[in-house]
C-alpha cells in the first residue's frame, strides 16, 4: 500500500491563506485594476476606470463581483522611502475605501511599477492610444506581482 505524504498544520494553514487580491494604480485621471487567481501565482491587469466620478462604488462593484479577498494600493513612495504629498493622497483614498469594503487593504510601493509597465507593453503590438490607455492596469498588475513576491517569499 502506497504511503501518502503526511501534510502538517504549517502546510494547511499555507493553503487557506491563499486568496483572491484586486490591486489598485490609484490616479485622479486613470486608476488601474488588476486581480490574481486563487492560488496567488498570476496577476492580470482587469480594467482601467477613467476620472474619479464613482471611482469608488466602481471598485467595490468590481470587489463584490470578482470575489475579492483583500485590496492591494500602490503607495508611491518618494526615492528616499518618505511620504510625499502623493502618498496622502492615496492614503486618503484608502480611508475613503475603507469606509465601504469589508476587506483588508494593504499598501505596495509602486515607484517603479509604471517603468516596468511601460516595458513590457513596449513589445506588445498595439497602437499608442491603446498602450496608454492599458498602461495603468498593467502598471497595477506590476504591483501586485510585487507584493505577491514579497509575501509568498521565504
Amino acid at each position: 500500500m502506497k504511503k501518502t505524504p503526511e501534510k502538517n498544520s504549517s502546510d494547511i494553514i499555507q493553503v487557506l491563506q491563499k486568496m483572491r487580491y484586486l490591486a489598485i494604480d490609484y490616479g485622479p485621471k486613470h486608476t488601474g485594476l488588476a486581480v490574481c487567481d486563487r492560488n496567488e501565482t498570476i496577476a492580470s491587469p482587469l480594467t482601467v476606470i477613467e476620472g474619479s466620478k464613482d471611482l469608488l462604488q466602481k471598485i467595490v462593484e468590481i470587489i463584490k463581483a470578482e470575489n475579492i479577498e483583500a485590496v492591494v494600493l500602490g503607495l508611491p513612495l518618494n526615492m528616499d522611502d518618505s511620504h510625499g504629498p502623493q502618498a496622502k493622497i492615496v492614503f486618503a483614498f484608502a480611508e475613503q475605501l475603507k469606509l465601504l469594503i469589508d476587506v483588508p487593504i494593504h499598501f505596495q510601493d509602486e515607484r517603479l511599477s509604471s517603468f516596468a509597465a511601460e516595458q513590457k507593453m513596449a513589445a506588445a503590438d498595439f497602437g499608442r492610444k491603446k498602450k496608454k490607455k492599458r498602461l495603468d492596469a498593467v502598471a497595477a498588475a506590476e504591483i501586485l506581482e510585487a507584493f505577491l513576491e514579497q509575501k509568498n517569499s521565504p
